[in-house]
């Protein structure tokens, strides 16, 4: 799944007409490069979660014929529902069995999704986040065995602790996760709402591993400012 509802607003006014998906990047919107990139990975089949300018993303794929796989969408336009909410709500699309990828559009990475995909299965995790050892008001908190075990809010104070573990290392969340089919059989969360709040209330009593993402490259190319710094990048795209 490709999460791409979101209005852009940190990225006005490129957004003023246009969905962030469609924000160009190196000659391709966002939306095309993560599609291309899914794709080499040997992916078939792809939900797009829309609802700013939705017609622009649906147009967009389907002048380039689907790029050659099953691409559908999930409507938000009335309502839009944070990343939990997008997900429940596209839950019929998760009919296969086995490992789905989630990745946010505007977040770029040359991360191996399979090195990802094979932690993810021998960890038997419902869920694994990757993460990164980078400056945010953000945190997410796991133990030495990298399962996750709350969250913090520098900026509010705010703190949740859902397994006590000893010291707990913070670690930021890049965007991308992986979540098995049972996941979506657990979610009992109604309307809006983050999907790291599912997370941390499931890790309770399940398995929400993090994958610390070393070596990677990783952009957050929801900001204007990230996108000129991103120009100045050696990113390696496919």
């Amino acid at each position: 799944m490709i999460f791409a509802a979101g209005k852009g607003t940190r990225l006005y006014p490129l957004t003023k007409n246009t969905p962030k998906a469609l924000v160009q990047i190196a000659q391709k919107p966002m939306l095309e490069w993560q599609i291309l990139k899914l794709i080499k990975l040997g992916i078939k089949n792809i939900i797009i979660n829309i609802h700013h300018f939705p017609n622009q993303i649906i147009d967009f794929v389907k002048s380039n014929n689907s790029f050659g796989i099953d691409i559908q969408f999930s409507d938000e336009s009335d309502n839009l529902l944070d990343t939990g909410g997008g997900l429940k709500k596209a839950s019929w699309f998760f009919k296969n069995k086995g490992p789905h990828i989630l990745q946010n559009v505007d977040i770029f990475s040359d991360i191996e999704y399979q090195q990802l995909i094979n932690y993810h299965n021998n960890n038997n995790a419902l869920a694994t986040l990757v993460v990164k050892k980078r400056k945010t008001s953000r945190y997410l908190l796991f133990d030495k065995k990298y399962v996750l075990c709350g969250w913090e809010n520098l900026k509010t104070g705010e703190k949740i602790i859902t397994k006590k573990e000893g010291n707990l290392i913070p670690l930021a969340f890049s965007g991308i996760h992986i979540v098995d089919s049972s996941l979506f059989e657990l979610i009992n969360e109604q309307g809006v709402f983050s999907i790291i709040d599912l997370y941390l209330r499931l890790s309770r009593q399940y398995i929400i591993k993090g994958y610390v993402d070393k070596i990677s490259n990783w952009f957050d190319l929801g900001k204007v400012e990230s996108i000129q710094e991103f120009k100045k990048s050696n990113y390696s795209f496919i």
